[in-house]
């Protein structure tokens, strides 16, 4: 069970009565061990901002006694872990106003380091879209597509494979939109037969006093329902209500 100060849900082994960076943690947490949740890792640590990624590695110090890098680096590997380790630092560049020489300047070196050539240099990739602010990226994006005639993530599901991609796709909607990005998990959760419950509720909880709100106008805009009546009719019993209780009323 999960607790929160507002609800109770089913899908954590910790009751936790605690701010969201220990939450976050505990998933972090249970994400790792065998059968790595690579996703799970994507959707907490490449969708967060400074402040939150020092939070939950200061949280998983205390709560844990670890170090959430090191944690990382010993369950995943490659280009993959490379990205994970670079969102560990917290450290993307927090301007609001885009450098449009440097946003031409970087989508070149983007498509020169994908499209234009045989094989992906990915650490170009994992140095931009990690370290750089997401006005700055936005800008980016726009001039890649100038260049490339491509949009960049077309680019990425061309040019990547596996959990790196997954990783940069993340980066690249949370740039555009993170509700919509927030959004799409939850409908990936329930589309088709069965349901993806820890991601359901991680989704839910994680976000329900930050931007649930914005993902359930997003979610009706994107699949013509509303995440109501997508949850109504997915879920059933106490853990129906739950959710239902925490999504609020109908769109």
């Amino acid at each position: 069970v999960l607790c929160t100060s507002s609800f109770v849900l089913p899908g954590v082994s910790t009751c936790v009565h605690l701010n969201d960076s220990v939450v976050y943690a505990v998933y972090v947490r249970n994400a790792q061990g065998a059968g790595t949740d690579e996703r799970a890792l994507i959707e907490i640590m490449c969708t967060r901002t400074n402040k939150e990624i020092h939070e939950i590695i200061a949280a998983y110090k205390v709560e844990f006694g670890r170090n959430l890098e090191k944690d990382v680096v010993s369950e995943t590997s490659g280009h993959f872990k490379r990205l994970l380790v670079s969102m560990c630092q917290g450290a993307r560049e927090e301007n609001t106003t885009p450098d449009m020489a440097k946003a031409t300047r970087e989508a070149q070196e983007l498509y020169s380091a994908g499209e234009k050539k045989l094989g992906t240099d990915e650490s170009k990739f994992n140095h931009i879209l990690a370290t750089r602010s997401y006005p700055q990226l936005l800008a980016t994006f726009s001039e890649y597509t100038k260049i490339s005639q491509r949009d960049i993530l077309n680019s990425i599901e061309r040019e990547m494979s596996g959990d790196l991609k997954s990783g940069f796709r993340t980066v690249v909607m949370c740039v555009r939109s993170r509700p919509a990005y927030f959004a799409e998990r939850l409908y990936q959760s329930m589309k088709g037969a069965g349901t993806d419950d820890e991601t359901l509720v991680r989704v839910i909880v994680s976000r329900s006093e930050v931007d649930l709100v914005e993902i359930k106008q997003e979610f009706l805009k994107m699949y013509h329902k509303t995440l109501y009546k997508m949850i109504e009719g997915d879920t059933s019993g106490d853990y129906r209500k739950g959710l239902m209780t925490v999504v609020g009323s109908d769109v």
